[in-house]
């Protein structure tokens, strides 16, 4: 099958979205489908067009920007190009672009699915709320104009917005989730690297730094933790400088972290490499999201499937990984001290919180994401009736 998959970015962009397709599309093209991926050039040093993992990416020249999203004003043409070779249409959303090809789709009777991420949620301002109802308005069309829609899980489906009014074309299908295999030696040599003795406890979390993230919870509830329990850290994996969109939220965040000291590091985006040693590294991994711009949290899987518990917030969508596998807490979106609570339970009772790591990686294995994807396409295949 030909599979032309639309997004706004795409790798080496880092976010949960890229990094889902990412393995979504490399999944797809190992079970012999010929992916294609149109995305923005959000970057003016990447190529235009290349192989990668076996996915052709075509990456489109970006005119201007609106808040975190990009006009392409040669979208529409590209589009209609690598429509015509495709059998499906899958598009990410959000995504400015989904409306005008979703419309292209439908014209050239190719069925559309749709990959819906999450209810957007910009910060305030007026650029910011044009945005967000462009991107809104984007949504709707390209829903109508879907066959299916996928989302990470239906309890987020059915708190949404948005997905309730599409309810009848809404698949519950989890997101691809892979580390690669790590060597102990690995996760001894990154534990000295990163200068954690023995005795400590390590809180890790690996994020953007974006206001939709919540990191101020954690920033909150460290002294609570560390009145108990004097040797833990947080360690902080992820963009945390010049995040576009969030400096007004990292400069907010700054003194309350100089406050911490020693007791929070950042360290910058790590290969994935170092990523699967930092999950072991960890004594617990913290998703403290704040709203429904987070619809799951895939690194919490990458933590359990590391054998490390992992700490959400309890909001919809985000809250299913605790629930389903039992290894973590939950605590309410926000509250400082209930996490302050959790990370304390977590930290003096592991043993408590392990779960099966064999069974927890296969069932999020891209494999067999892309196969329940799979079935998904074949009964729109088969059931022509939306087009």
């Amino acid at each position: 099958m030909n599979i032309l998959i639309g997004l706004t970015y795409y790798r080496p962009h880092y976010s949960g979205l890229t990094i889902y397709t990412e393995r979504l599309a490399r999944a797809w093209a190992a079970r012999g489908h010929n992916v294609t991926v149109l995305t923005s050039q959000f970057e003016k040093s990447l190529p235009r067009e290349e192989m990668v993992d076996g996915v052709r990416v075509v990456r489109l020249p970006v005119a201007f920007r609106i808040s975190k999203g990009v006009i392409m004003p040669s979208i529409p043409f590209r589009a209609w190009q690598e429509i015509r070779k495709a059998d499906l249409v899958n598009l990410h959303v959000p995504q400015l672009d989904a409306a005008p090809i979703a419309m292209l789709a439908r014209l050239m009777g190719r069925p559309v699915l749709l990959t819906y991420h999450c209810d957007l949620q910009l910060p305030g301002g007026l650029v910011n709320r044009l945005a967000n109802f462009a991107s809104d308005v984007a949504n709707h069309i390209a829903a109508r104009m879907a066959q299916r829609i996928v989302t990470n899980t239906m309890d987020y489906a059915e708190a949404s917005p948005f997905l309730r009014q599409y309810i009848g074309k809404v698949h519950g299908i989890p997101p691809p989730v892979t580390l690669p295999k790590v060597q102990p030696a690995a996760v001894d040599a990154l534990r000295a690297r990163l200068g954690v003795k023995p005795g400590e406890r390590v809180i890790g979390m690996v994020a953007r730094l974006a206001a939709e993230k919540g990191a101020e919870t954690l920033v909150r509830a460290m002294p609570a933790v560390l009145a108990e329990m004097p040797g833990a850290r947080v360690l902080y994996a992820g963009q945390h400088k010049g995040v576009m969109g969030e400096e007004a939220y990292a400069a907010m965040l700054a003194p309350m972290i100089a406050e911490l000291g020693d007791k929070w590091q950042f360290l910058g985006l790590i290969p994935d490499d170092d990523l699967a040693a930092f999950f072991q590294v960890c004594d617990v991994v913290v998703v403290p999201s704040s709203n429904s711009t987070e619809s799951f949290g895939i690194v919490q899987v990458e933590a359990m499937t590391s054998g490390t518990p992992a700490i959400a917030s309890d909001l919809p969508g985000m809250r299913q990984p605790v629930l389903t596998t039992g290894m973590g807490r939950t605590f309410a979106s926000g509250d400082s001290a209930a996490l302050a609570a959790a990370l304390l339970d977590v930290l003096k009772n592991r043993d408590k919180y392990r779960g099966d790591v064999t069974a927890i990686t296969q069932r999020f294995s891209p494999q067999t994401i892309a196969a329940e994807y799979e079935a998904v396409i074949a009964a729109m295949m088969t059931s022509r009736s939306g087009l």
